[in-house]
Formats: structure tokens, C-alpha cells, sequence
């Protein structure tokens, strides 16, 4: 797959298994947003105004274009079952969404827009199994 996530971003005992662009569908939001936003900001520059009254119109107008970036980590063994679901355009373009369900706090994280969504769904699945099978023959192991 592709380069999305930084190695650096990984800590000591971390390493990639999947790197995954997004999908070229998660672009679309975002266009429209942007067209929107010149849009109101082209119509709001026609309309008599003051200059106090246009640069707040710019300030908004870059608050609305900022994106806001967070993530959340979920540890492997916390992880009670993942799936995914496809729907009609999904299948179309080679996408889907992601369903991690969890023990925790937050219960449930869907990622949309992933690219190869079974092959991703299968691969996190086997390395949930795998890490279960590791701690229990640590476990075995201990004296």
C-alpha cells in the first residue's frame, strides 16, 4: 500500500503494518467547502461594506478553511471486533467504512473512506489474533 502514516510518529516498539492514502473520495467535502466559502466571501465583496465588516468576512473565511487534525490510539489488545460496510458507491470506488469497536470509554470508532477496506479489515483482525496469542503464551510462560 501507500505511505499515509510517518514512521516517526511510532514509538520505540511500534512498527507500520498498513500504510494507506485516503481515499480520493474524501476530497470532495472539502472542494465543496472551499467553492462555497469563496463563493460567500465573492458575494460578500460585491455588497457595500465597510472594511472592518470585509476583514472579518477573511477571518471567518480562513477559520472555515482550517482543518482541524486529531487522532486516537487503540490499543490491539483492547479491541473487540472489527468489520466494515460497504454501501452501492463504496463498491463502486473501491471503498468502505472501517467499524473498530473497543473496550473503553469510547466503544466505537468508524473510519470512512478507506481504500481496500476488507484487505484492511482482514489484516487488523489477524494482527487482534495474533497479539492475543501472544500475551496468552506470555502468560503461559511466567513463572
Amino acid at each position: 500500500m501507500c505511505g499515509m502514516a510517518r514512521e516517526s510518529s511510532l514509538t520505540d516498539e511500534e512498527q507500520p503494518v498498513l500504510l494507506l492514502h485516503p481515499h480520493w473520495k474524501t476530497l470532495i467535502r472539502p472542494i465543496l467547502i472551499a467553492v462555497l466559502v469563496v463563493a460567500v466571501v465573492l458575494v460578500a465583496e460585491v455588497i457595500p461594506s465597510g472594511a472592518l465588516t470585509r476583514a472579518a468576512i477573511g477571518v471567518v473565511a480562513v477559520l472555515v478553511l482550517i482543518v482541524t487534525r486529531h487522532g486516537r490510539d487503540i490499543p490491539l489488545t483492547r479491541i473487540n471486533d472489527v468489520s466494515f460496510e460497504k454501501g452501492l458507491l463504496d463498491r463502486l470506488l473501491g471503498a468502505g467504512r472501517l467499524v473498530v469497536e473497543s473496550a473503553g470509554e469510547h466503544g466505537q470508532i468508524v473510519l470512512t473512506d478507506i481504500p481496500h477496506v476488507e484487505y484492511v479489515q482482514a489484516t487488523l483482525f489477524r494482527l487482534v489474533e495474533d497479539e492475543q496469542r501472544r500475551l496468552e503464551r506470555d502468560q503461559r510462560n511466567q513463572p
